[in-house]
């Protein structure tokens, strides 16, 4: 059963993870922006370590974290990002999907660090993404998703993360249990408006209900601004991860909204 809690904390923000064991510390100016986006560098880290644990999903894919829009007219444009501690200061380069590959300090670690945008909190999402390479276009893989569930929630892309919420989640929705059970409801994202999404392993077709597109049909004008779909409802799809029936081989087909004829 979904109840109003679930969705506010289940709406959450590609070869080998390339790690820099001992990032340089360079400098990096960030325009200043009054309550900027941020994550804690050690959660994302653990988004990592969890990656690496769990690479039995997706044995080919990698690991990258993506900045996506939250509010309507929000520009992606000339977004500058970095990992902000006491003493380091080290950017990380985005690539023209806004997303951008980890990066291990220790020191940024030991100074329990943020990764800080030029961006106020609400106008972005942060996502992880694991994607295998050389799949068909118009694909994801399902055990990339299973893999970038645990990478995601571990990572602490949690919603409009006030304290509460941060506290509800980490008290009542382990990563397994957002990860492996039906009732996770951990949204994925397409880059356009979806129409449909089926899954398919060998002969075996099954198209997703539309409680599983459009974050389940469930958001209201309340819960909207809570949930990192609040300007991608039309993007959004949940996946069976806990369906043991569909390999991690199966693949999520998509049918764009621009494709359909009228």
């Amino acid at each position: 059963m979904r109840i109003p809690i679930l969705l506010l904390l289940a709406c959450l923000l590609p070869g080998p993870v390339a790690l820099a064991q001992t990032a340089p510390v360079p400098q990096v100016k960030v325009d200043a922006t009054r309550d900027p986006v941020d994550k804690s560098y050690r959660k994302m880290l653990q988004g990592v370590d969890r990656f690496e644990r769990d690479r039995a999903l997706a044995p080919q894919a990698s690991l990258r974290f993506r900045l996506l829009p939250r509010q309507p007219g929000v520009d992606m444009t000339g977004v500058q990002l970095r990992i902000a501690g006491d003493t380091v200061s080290i950017p990380l380069p985005l690539a023209e999907d806004n997303s951008f590959a980890p990066v291990r300090n220790a020191q940024a670690a030991r100074e329990d660090a943020v990764l800080i945008a030029n961006r106020k909190a609400t106008t972005m999402s942060w996502r992880a993404q694991v994607i295998t390479p050389g799949l068909p276009p118009g694909t994801r893989r399902l055990g990339d998703l299973r893999l970038e569930c645990r990478a995601g929630m571990d990572s602490g892309l949690i919603s409009n993360d006030p304290q509460i919420i941060a506290w509800l989640s980490s008290m009542l929705y382990s990563t397994d249990k957002v990860c492996s059970e039906p009732d996770g409801n951990y949204l994925f994202f397409t880059d356009r408006p979806l129409f449909g999404v089926t899954l398919v392993h060998g002969e075996r077709r099954m198209a997703l209900p539309f409680r599983m597109l459009y974050a389940g049909g469930e958001q209201t004008p309340a819960s909207l601004p809570y949930c990192d779909c609040q300007v991608l409802l039309d993007r959004t799809y949940y996946a069976p991860l806990w369906d043991a029936s569909w390999p991690d081989d199966t693949l999520l087909e998509f049918t764009y909204m621009d494709e359909v004829v009228p």
